[in-house]
């Protein structure tokens, strides 16, 4: 396809922290390409801050399914809202029957994203659908993308959205607690969406105790209100409560980016959280559960330079089990507390 002139471009990014980490690459090559065009993003209220300072795009519309576009009333004022700004092309990277469906009844003239059977048909340029091989990286998925109107993205590079008030957050965090410039960070995300990428809790404890009495180092426990029991429940027996800080629940995802920007180092489950580290630049180890086609370490592991994956074999067939659902307890087990501190080792002593 050769490259059209689009003068109104809406983006569709409606998914969860990871997703829409993955998709900035693609809004800096789109606005490399379309300097002139007005380049809106559409996300979720939860996603909303991760994009908020975004340079490459000109404004934010969120897709609020739970107040202003909830139910079928809300989905046509979604329909009236998409209308009202004459896109010329959408562009969707979340491809799902709403976001399919939304943008074809606003009229949107050009509706480009990955055919799939939840009303892909709909697209006027559809892109066969090979994301569940997991062949290549979500960030190059979302470039084939644009790839497919003509462009040729050059780099891959990340962004997450950062506040003068974040700023003011942290610095407020280590001056209360007296964490000083010298003293070694490392955050922990033990929990996230999806209890089948959660590696067992008493072993995060061993983990935490671990490299506390190796390296001397303070944790900061980072996650959302779905990661308070879990944080809880690690710290709870703890030999070194005194170095053990817990933010889960108590930050946005601003303070979030920022503090993580501060860590010498961050360890977490196969997350959102772990893509905003590694978009701000943190030397990341990634604990991987979960390796079948499509959910593999090759589609979703970090990108960050000074990144260690530990993950379980290949499963093809071996173990089926859904998203969001529980794995069996034996996959969760195959990751041993040594090979996970052998990875933060390794980054340790690049740091």
């Amino acid at each position: 396809m050769m490259m059209q002139k689009f003068n109104k471009i809406l983006v569709v990014r409606t998914d969860r922290i990871g997703d829409v980490v993955l998709t900035t690459p693609s809004l800096k090559v789109l606005r490399e390409n379309y300097p002139d065009a007005w380049i809106t993003l559409m996300v979720t209220p939860f996603t909303k801050d991760l994009v908020s300072a975004n340079p490459y795009i000109d404004e934010i519309m969120v897709d609020d399914r739970k107040k202003r576009h909830k139910g079928f009333w809300g989905f046509i004022k979604l329909i009236k809202d998409i209308r009202k700004k004459k896109f010329d092309a959408a562009i969707i990277f979340h491809t799902k029957r709403r976001s399919n469906l939304f943008c074809f009844f606003a009229g949107v003239p050009h509706r480009i994203g990955y055919k799939n059977n939840k009303f892909g048909f709909l697209l006027t340029h559809p892109i066969k659908d090979t994301r569940h091989e997991g062949k290549k990286h979500e960030t190059q998925y979302c470039l084939d993308v644009l790839r497919s109107l003509g462009i040729k993205p050059i780099d891959c590079e990340l962004h997450v959205s950062v506040t003068k008030e974040s700023k003011e957050w942290l610095q407020e965090f280590l001056d209360k607690n007296k964490i000083l410039n010298k003293d070694f960070l490392i955050g922990v995300h033990p929990g996230g969406s999806d209890p089948s990428r959660h590696w067992p809790e008493y072993r995060y404890r061993i983990l935490v105790d671990s490299i506390i009495d190796k390296y001397g180092c303070k944790i900061i426990f980072l996650g959302g209100n779905d990661t308070v029991d879990v944080s809880d429940r690690i710290k709870r027996f703890s030999k070194h409560l005194e170095s053990i800080y817990d933010l889960t629940g108590k930050t946005n995802l601003h303070q979030i980016a920022q503090m993580l920007g501060r860590c010498n180092m961050v360890i977490s489950n196969e997350s959102g959280i772990l893509h905003v580290g590694s978009a701000i630049g943190a030397p990341t180890v990634a604990i991987f559960t979960r390796n079948q086609p499509g959910i593999n370490p090759e589609r979703w592991g970090p990108l960050s330079k000074k990144s260690k994956v530990i993950s379980v074999p290949l499963q093809k067939s071996i173990f089926s089990f859904k998203k969001a659902g529980s794995a069996p307890r034996q996959l969760l087990e195959l990751i041993s507390v040594d090979e996970v501190l052998e990875a933060v080792d390794a980054i340790y002593k690049l740091c």
